[in-house]
């Protein structure tokens, strides 16, 4: 009787062992399943929404087109309206408007650029590019945003000469100015 049982354990677990090799448990949005290995579990070409992908692709034709629509688009992705939230895009479409004309593009990109969005820091300059468009034609939030991307500008640029005046003292500082605790000797290493 034990033989028999050991026998049947033996067969079951070299099935179950000869399975597992050609099986592997993947776990995706739709749940966990056992697939063979053979199988492939991306597909780049799949489209999970391809109704939003046409409306996108439809927005993006007509903003190609016209600059307002180009602005509207990229208040879209900033805001995640109607769109999936994406900064890089909001830019993207945000400077398609502005160098296409829009006056409001012009205080939206000086912001932007100004505070930062996201992942990306500021830029004093590139807001002051800008901003310098939209207090052109009269705008009063441009022309107070512009003095304090001049002022962002200046105090960038006078940390940015401080920096580089003392990078090569640092440097060398930090570069002999420490010493290690451990050395390599003939026979391995040393602790001083």
């Amino acid at each position: 009787m034990n033989r028999l049982l050991l026998v049947l354990m033996l067969v079951a677990g070299a099935a179950n062992a000869q399975t597992n090799e050609q099986t592997i448990r993947i776990c995706d949005d739709k749940g966990c399943s056992d697939r063979p290995r053979s199988s492939a579990t991306f597909d780049p070409m799949h489209d999970d929404n391809p109704e939003e992908t046409q409306r996108l692709a439809a927005l993006a034709e007509i903003a190609r087109k016209d600059p307002r629509a180009a602005y509207d688009l990229a208040l879209r992705y900033f805001r995640g309206d109607g769109v999936k939230r994406d900064s890089y895009m909001a830019i993207k479409w945000m400077r398609e408007a502005g160098d296409r004309g829009v006056p409001d593009a012009h205080l939206a990109l000086g912001r932007f650029y100004l505070m930062g969005v996201e992942e990306m820091g500021s830029d004093p300059a590139e807001a002051e590019k800008w901003l310098s468009l939209a207090a052109a034609r009269g705008d009063k939030e441009a022309e107070k945003l512009l003095t304090e991307a001049r002022a962002a500008k200046k105090t960038e640029q006078e940390l940015y000469r401080w920096r580089e005046a003392y990078r090569k003292s640092w440097f060398g500082w930090w570069a002999s100015g420490y010493s290690y605790h451990w050395y390599w000797g003939p026979a391995g290493w040393y602790y001083r």
